[in-house]
């Protein structure tokens, strides 16, 4: 199972904000952005911070996808 933050992107699209705007004021650092990019889990913290930036739940901003193999 992995996680997915295509919901996150798709966020970010429509407010026309870009991943630089959302590290800066959600507080994360750059390497959390690089992991989500990547696809890999990051702490609830981080998670938590993108969704008080946002206003949003954390559901809206990510979710897990079965590796189907």
């Amino acid at each position: 199972m992995s996680v997915c933050y295509d919901k996150l992107w798709k966020i970010l699209i429509d407010r026309k904000m870009n991943r630089t705007e959302l590290k800066d004021m959600a507080g994360i650092s750059f390497n959390v952005l690089a992991k989500m990019g990547k696809g890999e889990a990051v702490s609830l913290e981080s998670l938590h911070k993108i969704c008080k930036s946002l206003n949003c739940d954390i559901g809206d901003v990510m979710e897990f996808a079965n590796d189907e193999r």
